[in-house]
């Protein structure tokens, strides 16, 4: 008889049971293979710590707004009040939500330790050369007068660009009605003369006839007219090159139109070039930066290359501006000056409020012209209009009446 402690052969072995290996939680494989691109997910999160401080749409400002809140900050910053807290003062009074927004993200980022011009630049909501400024206007202490010269340009920017639409506007309205009333008298009323007439077997005189020949082809032709006319207008409207074309083309044959043209361009980089130079910005950037302003015309490309002969070469800026830009020979004469005299900045000032009187005494000229030139289309299409419609009648009415008795 075996003994009590040992087991019997048949007797089944005794397993030892397998260590358990708890299932990783959902998720950790992941974070494993993510531990090497740690810097990665840092980089991700600091872009969407700024996309939730500035939003990630992308606003504009209407002008109207941006004037209202450079005079604003301005008005503060002359009070003692700092940038930080002007924002936020300025945001709470604003109707413009989402602006109100990027607004607050600006001041937001400046108490983060972001630069002031670094933070106007990551909101989106401001062009190069108010953010040039800007930083010029920190680093010499007088943002105030740096968010005070943007105002002004912007609001005289407005005011012309106003002037021009207005002066364009109107006369193209005004013609786009009577054209429509002449096609429409053409297409459905003198064909009712012309009825008149075949049914009273009456034989129109030679200048009826031509009038009912004018609207056969206005009848045929109308609708292709129109709309090659929208065509040519949405080509226009979406087509730089082909605006630049058409400009370039009417400065050449009309005087008035390039002396406008010209003053606008010369008042807007003028006045943008003496705003950075007076507060700081030195002449070659200044002159880069100003181009900005009359970007999409063949000046902005002229101004861009001056100042890469002035920075490069050391060329004088009068001697740049007059062999390499479309200025008027005045500009690089007084620039001439203000080198002989270190009065850069008092020549610019000069330049840029001669400039701002004589385009408006351009854009008074223009006006006349235009209200001129609407006035006698005006008169030729309502001629047309009453020719075509009442002079039938008026002339053949003794027919008709005759063919009526018979």
């Amino acid at each position: 008889m075996p003994p009590l402690n040992q087991v019997p052969s048949s007797a089944p072995k005794p397993v030892a049971p397998k260590p358990v290996t708890p299932k990783p939680p959902k998720g950790a494989a992941k974070e494993q293979t993510a531990e090497g691109s740690a810097p990665k997910k840092e980089k991700k999160s600091l872009a969407s710590k700024e996309i939730e401080i500035f939003g990630p749409k992308k606003i504009k400002m209407p002008e109207k707004e941006l004037i209202k809140f450079y005079r604003g900050m301005a008005s503060m910053l002359r009070s003692q009040i700092n940038t930080g807290d002007a924002l936020k003062y300025y945001a709470h009074g604003m109707t413009n939500r989402p602006v109100a927004d990027k607004v607050i993200g600006i001041q937001e980022a400046i108490t983060a330790g972001v630069p002031i011009h670094e933070a106007f630049r990551k909101s989106e909501l401001f062009d190069d050369t108010t953010i040039g400024l800007v930083q010029a206007g920190t680093e010499s202490g007088q943002l105030d007068q740096a968010f005070t010269a943007v105002a002004h340009r912007i609001k005289t920017a407005h005011e012309f660009k106003v002037k021009v639409r207005k002066a364009i506007a109107v006369p193209l309205v005004v013609i786009s009605l009577l054209i429509f009333a002449f096609i429409m008298s053409q297409v459905k009323i003198v064909p009712q003369v012309e009825e008149m007439l075949m049914q009273v077997a009456q034989e129109p005189d030679a200048f009826t006839g031509l009038i009912f020949k004018m609207s056969h082809f206005t009848q045929e032709w109308w609708s292709t007219i129109v709309i090659a006319i929208v065509i040519a207008v949405v080509a226009i409207v979406f087509s730089e090159g082909l605006r630049t074309i058409i400009t370039n083309i009417a400065m050449s044959k009309w005087r008035l139109l390039r002396n406008l043209i010209m003053g606008l361009r010369q008042m807007t980089f003028l006045g943008t070039m003496h705003m950075l130079h007076s507060n700081g910005i030195n002449l070659a950037k200044a002159i880069q930066t100003a181009a900005s302003s009359v970007k999409g015309t063949p000046m902005h490309d002229e101004l861009k290359e001056a100042a890469n002969k002035y920075q490069e070469t050391g060329l004088p800026v009068s001697e740049a501006f007059k062999k390499f830009t479309s200025c008027d020979p005045q500009v690089s004469h007084m620039l001439f000056i203000g080198e002989r005299a270190a009065s850069i900045d008092t020549q610019l000032k000069m330049l840029s409020e001669m400039y701002e009187e004589d385009t408006r005494a351009y854009m008074e000229d223009f006006t006349a012209a235009l209200n001129l030139v609407v006035l006698i289309v005006a008169v030729i299409l309502i001629a047309t209009v009453f020719i075509g419609t009442f002079l039938p009648i008026f002339l053949m009415g003794p027919k008709m009446m005759q063919g009526g008795n018979m």
